[in-house]
């Protein structure tokens, strides 16, 4: 077997996964694929997808592959077709070997009973092709990468000088700084009036500055086009990490869910197959972050009390004595520490309770102002929704209990409303985006989760800046 940058190790997990009845089980074919006879025909059709596998970002890494020409050998050639069908139909990593925490579901495809049938209707290409995902997003990514691949001696997009840029100034250089301060959501993309560092571009730099651990005076030096730069070769790797978490993925998710982007801080409601719904969240800082799981909403909690939770409670309440707990209507009750319902409870107005062993959820805050920061991961690991009131009733209507949810909320105390449906909602950490033309932008990676996935795929591991831990306050 011939394996290539990242060592026979991976091909051989591959090969474990792909080849059970299940597509995940023993390590060797099924009688049924170990009984199906490849031709001349499946052999070219399966040597034309491997070496096309750069339309799917994996390029660098290398599968076994039989020369067009070559004695057949049905045994390599269905090894080798099991373990690219397995990365294109799983993804060619394990995410829950990369990440602590990853419960998303995935896709539990047959692959060996599906390479059965490909020989037998002698379409291995249709089939494999047919594996990865096929929505617009993704297929947007592929043609992204493949305009960017082979860049990756390009100079900069936005090349170092001498002397730093002073607010006012002119310079050639301002329309690429205006593109990736817009694609980092700190900068209006008509604010940019030509090669003029203009006012709304210096408060864009100063607040990206703050964000990133920069002094913020405004000034564009080397360490602020350093964060700011992204050559080809950086926004190829990245788009290549993204095709591979959207493989991870189901391929047909529940068509009424709550997805939220950890990376862009953002949530978007599908209803019934089309988006109902998108608005701003807080997420965990980078020392606390919010992991990728899949977990469902079962009730709305109305005036939810909050218990803090021992780790808090051990670095942030240890110490402070009774005026602390009176000043933020908590007290002690049963040996833990108890925040009483109120527009000044952590949890704020509603709880949106969800079933997980990890205490995550998502809810209200009474710090309204963090959603008008750029880069809002400031919580403990839990999602504080925009306007949560607002997405309660919304959901508390979609559901048919917003007359329920309503009395509960005039109650004044702590209240349940469940749901006459579970509705499933997704944590996921996408660093790519789609403009309104469909074209990706690239924004900044703010756990620094994109290494693991690149590493495992063959890229190195980059050196852009990383995001500086905002402040937070006490919530979860």
């Amino acid at each position: 077997m011939r394996v290539g940058s990242i060592g026979s190790s991976l091909a051989v997990l591959l090969l474990l996964c792909a080849c059970g009845s299940n597509g995940k089980g023993s390590g060797q074919p099924t009688g049924e694929v170990a009984a199906a006879r490849w031709s001349e025909t499946t052999a070219r059709q399966l040597h034309e997808a491997i070496a096309a596998r750069a339309a799917h970002g994996l390029d660098r890494l290398r599968f076994e592959d039989i020369a067009p020409g070559a004695p057949l050998d049905d045994a390599a050639l269905t090894r080798a077709a099991l373990a690219y069908a397995a990365a294109l139909a799983r993804g060619a990593s394990d995410p829950t070997k990369l990440y602590r925490v990853y419960t998303l579901p995935r896709p539990t495809p047959d692959l060996s009973r599906g390479l059965a049938a490909a020989l037998a209707d002698g379409k291995v290409g249709e089939w494999l092709a047919s594996l990865a995902p096929q929505d617009d997003g993704y297929r947007a990514l592929s043609r992204a990468y493949l305009a960017l691949r082979g860049h990756g001696d390009a100079p900069p997009a936005i090349p170092q000088t001498a002397a730093a840029l002073k607010p006012g100034a002119t310079d050639p250089r301002i329309p690429a700084i205006a593109r990736q301060l817009a694609a980092f959501d700190y900068l209006d993309a008509s604010a940019a009036q030509g090669e003029r560092y203009t006012p709304a571009m210096v408060a864009a730099v100063r607040r990206m500055q703050a964000d990133y651990g920069i002094t913020p005076d405004g000034a564009i030096g080397d360490k602020t086009i350093a964060t700011l730069n992204l050559s080809d070769a950086d926004r190829a790797r990245a788009i290549a990490v993204d095709m591979e978490r959207l493989r991870w993925l189901e391929r047909t998710p529940p068509a009424t869910r709550i997805d939220v982007n950890i990376a862009a801080a953002r949530l978007t409601y599908w209803r019934d197959g089309k988006i109902a719904d998108t608005r701003k969240v807080i997420v965990g800082k980078p020392d606390t972050a919010t992991p990728q799981i899949g977990s469902p909403i079962f009730s709305l909690v109305a005036n939810p009390t909050w218990t803090v939770p021992r780790s808090i409670e051990r670095k942030e309440i240890a110490g402070k004595g009774a005026a602390y707990l009176r000043r933020n209507d908590m007290m002690w009750k049963d040996g833990r520490v108890v925040q009483r319902s109120g527009p000044r409870n952590a949890l704020g107005l509603v709880k949106f309770d969800m079933r997980n062993p990890y205490a995550i959820y998502l809810h209200d805050t009474p710090a309204k102002q963090l959603f008008t920061a750029v880069q809002r991961e400031r919580s403990h690991g839990c999602v504080r929704v925009e306007d949560a009131l607002g997405f309660a009733g919304m959901l508390a209507r979609d559901e048919g209990v917003l007359d329920r949810w309503n009395a509960a909320r005039a109650h004044g105390k702590e209240a349940f409303v469940g749901l006459p449906r579970e509705i499933p909602v997704r944590l996921l950490y996408q660093t790519v985006l789609l403009d309104k033309d469909g074209d990706p932008i690239v924004r900044g990676d703010p756990y620094g989760w994109n290494d693991r996935i690149a590493t495992a795929l063959g890229f190195g591991v980059a050196g852009a800046a990383h995001l500086r831990a905002g402040s937070g306050d006490l919530g979860p």
